[in-house]
């Protein structure tokens, strides 16, 4: 039986729907994480002594490294299209499902400020201690050539990760899983995990870190309904990361695995 534009999708079919989504994206991503994880730790190299690249160089040709770079930021946000359609709404606010209604930017904007100040400094010092237990690979957050794209592209890699990830983890699923009957810290568990995986490639450490931070955005978001917040941190966090990491590996390049 076709399903009527009006009924709710069946449990069946959101689960299947789910699956697609996470499929298309952050889960096989945490899938692929985990395996890397495995590799890691089998590998003769201690885990100290590994480095991940987050945004690497993609030719050893200018003009076709900017254009898969390109290419790459912008098939990776088709999962956040698809959301988008799925949770889309015929009335105003079209995507008020996904926590975003267009009111109050602003104030939003600055809530965002206010989280990265209190996720910063902690993930930070996370990474310090992590590093020096050997519980982070050395990140290497900007692995492109100094080309005049370099900047606008790193940019454009954190605008991806902050709507890939916030779109999906805090707006669709905790939408679906609603629907699905589960109670606010199931889900806000749950997404906090999937979180917290698709990071395991940086090593056990980050695992811990997305969890903490996975937990306070999924309870704040519980508690508020509102997306943009987090979307402006997770923006502001790995674009300050992204496009500062030349800097800082210069200043401190035992952090990074680097010869000093």
């Amino acid at each position: 039986m076709s399903l009527l534009p009006n009924a709710a999708p069946s449990r069946s079919r959101l689960w299947w729907e789910i699956a697609i989504v996470l499929a298309l994206g952050l889960g096989q991503s945490a899938v692929y994480a985990i395996v890397q994880l495995a590799y890691r730790l089998t590998d003769e190299t201690p885990l100290a002594d590994q480095t991940a690249t987050l945004n690497p160089s993609r030719s050893d040709r200018e003009i076709f490294d900017l254009i898969y770079q390109i290419l790459s930021i912008g098939f990776s946000l088709v999962p956040v299209l698809l959301v988008c359609f799925l949770l889309w709404q015929s009335s105003r606010p079209h995507l008020g499902r996904l926590g975003l209604d267009g009111t109050r930017v602003a104030s939003d904007t600055w809530r965002g400020v206010l989280l990265v100040l209190a996720i910063g400094v902690p993930g930070l010092g996370l990474y310090l201690v992590g590093r020096a237990t050997g519980l982070f690979v050395a990140v290497n957050p900007a692995g492109l050539d100094a080309y005049w794209w370099t900047v606008p592209v790193l940019l454009l890699a954190a605008a991806r990760a902050s709507l890939q990830e916030e779109f999906v983890v805090l707006g669709y699923l905790f939408a679906r899983l609603k629907q699905l009957g589960w109670g606010p810290w199931t889900i806000i568990l749950t997404t906090s995990l999937l979180r917290a995986s698709y990071h395991l490639y940086q090593g056990p450490g980050a695992f811990i870190g997305n969890l903490a931070m996975g937990m306070l955005f999924g309870w704040l978001f519980q508690r508020s309904g509102r997306l943009m917040p987090f979307l402006v941190a997770h923006f502001l966090i790995d674009a300050t990361v992204f496009v500062g990491y030349p800097w800082a590996a210069e200043t401190w390049p035992a952090l990074f695995g680097l010869p000093g």
